[in-house]
């Protein structure tokens, strides 16, 4: 029967409100994670929650599925104990936590739920007991005991020495004139406070933490007769500047400051909004070479760029931060955030040096290292960040940095460091002139090439886009990572180094000593003309030595067709190919060791169905071209070639 009287109360607290059961059409972020936390102490009984605790500390948190199997927070190691839920109690020799808290007002329920200290400052003011255990509905955000405790000595003189004005005030200013439940608790809302209507700042976040002025909730919705009590870890205060006056106030934001005033961000930093920034301290702009910052301050487009991207879209306080994830920039940028212990992270690295300074549009946190984003860069820091550092010295040795770092519109293609493991060419005319035509002379992105799209470099070249299902290339060299655009440069990191087209197919072949036995044999089957034409050829070209190794009657024997090996090394005939990717103006060039024969066939079989069988040899060779595979038209011309030589 005693059990039955304690659980009436129970009975009223379902009918005040939806947080006070997990049922209901939309639960919050926290509710969410709530039943997350009763559903892995289930087992232990009625009403258990499942709570992850700080190894080495009193911090405690509700748990998600993803923390429950991690066993981490902030990358420190938790243990698992259970306690009751918010709302119930034990009951001596049962099991679990049957029993709902005694419904009382306000005042004695904040003894229940562990906040005595701020009940004992409540008995010590004339005014506010009262209040607490009268009629009415209010919501107290309660600091915990070890809240008050941690305080500054000074602090906590300055408010116990006045209890009727500044303790009173500031308890105040933890209440709300009506009950607010936390499935009312919004992301970026406000609600009015009791002590001089000053507004109290609430987020709630996608992973279940709500913070009230950026001090987490740590248990909510005990309700009492008058109203509801939110435990919470830290004592708050009111808030009165903005971020932009936060900003003139600081010393230590003096540069910012005057970044900020140049940028004309200042309005949006003084505006309405609830905005996040990471703020940089004088030391952060310090570590900048002058060089660099000069060129960002004096350039008003990049140091919006770079402003923008230290301003998140929403307010993110610390303690909403228990594993990483990835929050937006205004620049548009994607930031890394996490933690590691009571550190925050910034893409991995410890930089924030004060956090959770709040203003009445965000919070504020400092940081010791510019975030400096691709479109405030030249082409040289860009490349500094990457893996083609070969190339860029290359181009500062050959007397070209200055494309690199002016403000010129082009397109860097840089190969990757690996291309120069064996050695990299002398500077001299010719190699200038190829670096030359590794930069386009505009402002490319990789998403908008096309097929058959012509790119004019300052070398003087055009040079042709190839795209594949699954490789995008430029001539013989196909991009290799994700582009990277700079305010005026935009760096596509390729896999090799380019070949531009030196001419046709025909100056090609004319052009390399290899190819002399080749060459006479179409000038003499008049296929010149054919191979100066403007298309798409690739062509596998014997070499002299494979003409001379071929043993007499070579030429009537059957050839199967070639192939790729598990190396992407081209074969043809099971033969790897000598030279690849030889670049011309209308198609690519393989130098092969041997020479390509159709099948052998009886005297009456000649004609068309010799050039069916040269027709399939190229079909099955030109399957793995890099640079031509819709076409074979050079068919043809072996199918005439092989006839005169035959004959």
């Amino acid at each position: 029967m005693a059990l039955l009287v304690r659980l009436l109360p129970l009975a009223l607290a379902l009918a005040l409100g939806p947080a006070a059961t997990l049922a209901g059409p939309a639960k919050s972020p926290y509710q969410l994670v709530l039943q997350h936390s009763r559903l892995r102490g289930r087992q232990h009984g009625p009403n258990v929650c499942a709570v992850q605790k700080l190894i080495g500390t009193n911090k405690k948190y509700f748990t998600n599925c993803k923390q429950w199997y991690q066993r981490k927070i902030c990358g420190k190691s938790t243990v698992i104990s259970y306690e009751c839920c918010p709302g119930y109690e034990k009951v001596p020799g049962e099991k679990g936590c049957p029993a709902a808290l005694p419904l009382s007002n306000l005042y004695e329920t904040l003894g229940v739920v562990g906040s005595t200290t701020t009940q004992l400052y409540t008995d010590r003011t004339e005014k506010l007991r009262p209040e607490m255990e009268g009629p009415g509905s209010f919501t107290i955000f309660a600091p915990s005991n070890e809240a008050w405790a941690s305080l500054p000595a000074e602090v906590l003189d300055s408010l116990v020495s006045n209890v009727n004005i500044e303790l009173l005030n500031a308890l105040r200013y933890h209440m709300v004139n009506r009950r607010v439940l936390t499935d009312e608790l919004k992301h970026g809302m406000a609600l009015t406070s009791m002590y001089q209507n000053s507004d109290i700042q609430i987020h709630h976040y996608p992973n279940g933490i709500v913070t009230v002025n950026c001090a987490r909730l740590l248990k909510a919705d005990h309700h009492a007769t008058n109203g509801v009590v939110h435990l919470i870890d830290k004592v708050i205060s009111t808030v009165t500047n903005n971020i932009q006056q936060i900003i003139e106030i600081e010393d230590t934001f003096e540069t910012l400051r005057a970044a900020v005033a140049a940028s004309g961000l200042n309005t949006l930093l003084e505006g309405d909004g609830q905005f996040t920034l990471l703020a940089p301290t004088n030391e952060a702009f310090e570590k900048i070479p002058a060089e660099t910052l000069n060129r960002i301050l004096g350039d008003p487009e990049a140091l919006r760029d770079l402003l923008n991207n230290h301003i998140l879209k929403s307010a993110m306080c610390a303690e909403a931060i228990v594993a990483g994830m990835s929050v937006e920039t205004l620049e548009g940028t994607t930031l890394e955030v996490g933690c590691s212990g009571d550190m925050l992270t910034i893409n991995g690295k410890a930089i924030i040096s004060n956090k959770d300074i709040l203003a009445t549009n965000g919070v504020i946190h400092y940081i010791d290292e510019l975030l400096i984003p691709d479109s405030a860069k030249t082409l040289f820091e860009l490349a500094a960040e990457s893996d083609v550092s070969t190339a860029v010295d290359l181009f500062r040795q050959a007397g070209l940095g200055t494309h690199l770092s002016r403000n010129e519109r082009v397109t860097l293609l840089a190969p990757l460091n690996s291309v120069f493991k064996d050695g990299t060419p002398n500077i001299d005319a010719r190699t200038k002139n190829l670096l030359l035509n590794h930069l386009i002379k505009e402002q490319l992105a990789s998403k908008y090439l096309y097929h058959g799209q012509t790119l004019n470099t300052l070398g003087g070249k055009k040079l042709r886009v190839f795209v594949y299902r699954n490789s995008l290339c430029i001539e013989n060299s196909c991009i290799a990572a994700h582009d990277k655009r700079g305010r005026y440069g935009t760096l596509f990191t390729m896999d090799r180094m380019l070949t531009p087209p030196m001419g046709t197919v025909m100056d090609v072949l004319k052009g390399d000593n290899r190819f002399s036995m080749l060459v006479a044999a179409i000038q003499s089957a008049g296929l010149t003309e054919m191979l100066n034409r403007e298309g798409v050829y690739t062509v596998f070209a014997p070499t002299n030595e494979a003409f001379q190794a071929m043993p007499p009657g070579e030429l009537n024997k059957l050839l199967v067709g070639g192939g790729a090996d598990k190396n992407n090394v081209v074969n043809v005939n099971k033969e790897p190919v000598a030279e690849a990717d030889i670049m011309a103006t209308n198609g690519v060039v393989y130098a092969i060791s041997s020479v390509l024969q159709p099948p052998a066939i009886r005297p009456q079989e000649r004609g068309d169905e010799l050039a069916d069988s040269a027709l399939e040899i190229f079909k099955q060779a030109s399957a793995y071209s890099r640079a031509a595979r819709t076409s074979v038209k050079l068919a043809p011309v072996y199918q005439r070639l092989l006839e005169r030589m035959k004959h």
